[in-house]
């Protein structure tokens, strides 16, 4: 078992990663609620089919009365309208202030089922328990909560951090391939953000390999993690050090809105993110060409793409109402090298232009 503390006021808490941990989730929440009764377990239908009954034996073997609410699966259903619809299912449960919102899924589920739990009667505890590699690696750690709006992603939204991340590496064994290498992009961003170590380990193994390595894949979980809490620990609310964890992210949510949120995992759309953002950081003259083009076949050999096809000054008009834009300046992650990253905030529109243009570019050859 790996124990990472976020270090976060008022309080601290744990990610918990352990094999196995989904069948103890009573006890150990019992230890972190031990005044509370009534949890509301927040899913979605492909979730508590495969892994709910295992999860609710747990919890009533911990004392607990437990009420399941459904949510729709996708992230088209990350929306004002989809937290709305859990209050109501919430009201007519009869959850009140004693009430506690545990958040089992991926990262759709745990951002919308975070922010019930932030506005829920102004407020209610609420426990991450991912079952997404995305979501286990970065969505459920740091308290950020949201919701997409048209004009962008996470656009409305809110901090609450969980009283607990219980991250089991064993239900990651019926996620598909495809959300599986989804979520493996945000543990390469780990890795070039501050994880070096992280980033060669993965060059080393593919990902059919690391399914099948339980204690490896562990490791990479639990390297991930560290590097988010150690991120979050010190930036909880974004104010400045924070801002490395988007790496990727800029044009990464730009491509998911352009497409409605159909076209691409969230992973995957990072993963595109990455690449542009190192074709700005090579032509800014902040990387090496070397460098960039070892991250992006690292990236390119984790698996296929979804094709990028939005037009380039699409891209930049959706970057203009992104969160990250201050004062109408857009703020880039760009990596100086593997293991360090700096923010920029004066890369013209013309280099960005140029780096969607090399999207389309490599899509033809993806």
């Amino acid at each position: 078992m790996t124990r990472v503390v976020i270090a976060v006021p008022p309080r601290s808490y744990d990610a918990v990663i352990e094999n196995g941990s989904l069948a103890r989730a009573g006890a150990c929440l019992r230890e972190v609620l031990p005044e509370h009764e009534r949890l509301f377990v927040i899913t979605v239908p492909p979730v508590r089919q495969r892994w709910g009954k295992k999860l609710l034996v747990s919890l009533a073997a911990g004392g607990f009365k437990v009420n399941v609410v459904e949510m729709p699966d996708g992230e088209r259903h990350k929306k004002l309208s989809t937290v709305e619809l859990l209050a109501e299912k919430l009201t007519k449960l009869g959850a009140d202030r004693s009430a506690a919102v545990v958040a089992f899924g991926g990262g759709v589920v745990g951002d919308v089922a975070g922010m019930v739990a932030s506005v829920y009667m102004r407020g209610v505890p609420l426990v991450q328990i991912p079952t997404t590699l995305q979501a286990q690696v970065d969505a459920a750690i740091g308290g950020k909560t949201g919701v997409n709006l048209r004009a962008g992603k996470n656009l409305v939204g809110t901090f609450h951090q969980p009283r607990v991340v219980l991250i089991d590496p064993a239900v990651l064994a019926t996620l598909p391939d495809r959300e599986f290498r989804a979520g493996l992009y945000e543990s390469w961003k780990a890795g070039v953000i501050g994880r070096p170590e992280l980033f060669e380990r993965l060059e080393k193994i593919s990902g059919k390999a690391l399914r099948r390595d339980a204690a490896t894949l562990q490791w990479v979980i639990a390297e991930s993690v560290k590097l988010k809490a150690e991120v979050v620990s010190q930036d909880e609310r974004e104010g400045g050090l924070r801002r490395v964890l988007n790496y990727g992210h800029t044009i990464g949510h730009a491509l998911e809105a352009a497409t409605g949120y159909r076209q691409f995992l969230h992973g995957e759309a990072v993963a595109w993110g990455m690449i542009a953002a190192n074709h700005i950081a090579v032509a800014a003259g902040h990387l090496s060409a070397d460098v960039a083009r070892r991250i992006n076949e690292a990236v390119a050999r984790a698996g296929p793409l979804p094709g990028v096809t939005s037009p380039s000054r699409s891209i930049l008009r959706l970057l203009q109402s992104d969160k990250k834009t201050s004062a109408g300046v857009l703020h880039f992650v760009l990596p100086k090298e593997i293991g360090r990253v700096e923010i920029a905030r004066d890369v013209p529109d013309k280099v960005v232009i140029q780096a969607v243009d090399e999207l389309r570019r490599m899509s033809g050859k993806n």
